[in-house]
C-alpha cells in the first residue's frame, strides 16, 4: 500500500474541517447560486475576458473545493468535472449542484492521481483557480498532468498567486518585505494557522498546513517540458484576499491591491497554454 505524504494527510484535515464554514460563508454566496441560475463566482467573473468562450467544451477543474468555480464555468456553457482531495469539500459542492440544478460532476482524488482515476478521458480545458497549486510540492508533475488530462489542442487556463506574493512576510504590517523562497524547494513552509480566509466564529482544531511556493520560470518551463506551449501570460496587481493585512484595501471588484503601492510587486498572474503534442 502506497504511504500517503505528509502534507497530504495534514493539508487535507485542515481543508476538510473548513469546507462547511465556507460553504456557510456570504464570501462564497452559496445562495446565490441556488436562487440565481445566471451568478457567478468572484473568481471567475474576474477570469471571463481572458477566458473567453468555454461553451461546449468539456473542462475539468482541478482542486475545485466547494464547486463555486466549477458550477460557474459550467454555466459559461462547459460541461464540467470537478476533482478535490478532501470529501467534506465534496460533499458541498455535490449538494450545491443539486440545489442549483448544475449537472457538474465530482471526483475524489489528489491532483497527480487524476489521469489514472478518470481513466483516461480527456479534456478541451483544464481549470485551475487560484489558491491552489501552491499545495502541491512538484510543479513539474502537476505540468504533466495538465498535459496528460488535456487532448491535443486542448487548453490550460490558471490564475494563481503570484510567487512574489507568496514570498513577501504576511505577518509584517509595517513593511513589505520579502522574506520567504520565491523557488521551489524540496522541503515544505510549514504553518500554524487557526483562521481562514472567510470572517467567522468557528474554532478550528486543524491548523497546520504545507504549502510549496513555484516560481514563474519553473512553471513555464514544466510546461513546456510536458508538451504544452505558452499562449498568454498577464500579471495583475490584485488578488481576491487581503493577503498582506496592513497594506490592502478593497476595490469595488472585491480584489485587494497594495495601499500605497500597487505597482511595487505582482500579486497574482494569469497563464494560458495549449498541448501541442
Amino acid at each position: 500500500m502506497t504511504e500517503v505524504p505528509e502534507y497530504v494527510t495534514v493539508n487535507l484535515a485542515n481543508w476538510d474541517e473548513r469546507a462547511s464554514v465556507h460553504a456557510k460563508s456570504p464570501d462564497y454566496a452559496v445562495d446565490k447560486f441556488v436562487g440565481d441560475a445566471s451568478f457567478l463566482s468572484d473568481v471567475v467573473r474576474f477570469d471571463v475576458p481572458l477566458l473567453g468562450d468555454i461553451s461546449g467544451m468539456r473542462g475539468i477543474h482541478l482542486q475545485c473545493h466547494i464547486g463555486t468555480d466549477t458550477i460557474s464555468l459550467e454555466r459559461l456553457g462547459a460541461s464540467m468535472t470537478g476533482l478535490d482531495f478532501a470529501p467534506a469539500a465534496l460533499a458541498e459542492a455535490r449538494s450545491l449542484a443539486e440545489r442549483s440544478g448544475a449537472s457538474a460532476r465530482f471526483v475524489h482524488g489528489e491532483v497527480y492521481d487524476a489521469p489514472s482515476l478518470l481513466a483516461g478521458e480527456e479534456f478541451d480545458l483544464v481549470y485551475t483557480g487560484i489558491g491552489a497549486i501552491c499545495w502541491l510540492p512538484s510543479i513539474d508533475r502537476w505540468a504533466q498532468t495538465v498535459a496528460t488530462l488535456l487532448r491535443v489542442g486542448g487548453r490550460l487556463f490558471i490564475r494563481e498567486g503570484h510567487p512574489m506574493l507568496r514570498g513577501l512576510d504576511d505577518a509584517n504590517r509595517e513593511e513589505i518585505v520579502v522574506r520567504y523562497p520565491y523557488f521551489e524547494q524540496p522541503d515544505a513552509l510549514v504553518w500554524d494557522q487557526p483562521e481562514t480566509y472567510v470572517e467567522t466564529d468557528h474554532v478550528f482544531v486543524a491548523n497546520v498546513i504545507h504549502e510549496f511556493n513555484h516560481g514563474i520560470g519553473e512553471t513555464i518551463t514544466a510546461l513546456l517540458n510536458h508538451g504544452m506551449r505558452i499562449d498568454g501570460f498577464v500579471e495583475h496587481r490584485s488578488v481576491p484576499w487581503d493577503a498582506l493585512p496592513g497594506h490592502m484595501t478593497r476595490g469595488d471588484d472585491g480584489e485587494y491591491q497594495l495601499t500605497d503601492a500597487a505597482e511595487l510587486v505582482p500579486l497574482t498572474f494569469t497563464l494560458q497554454a495549449t498541448r501541442i503534442v
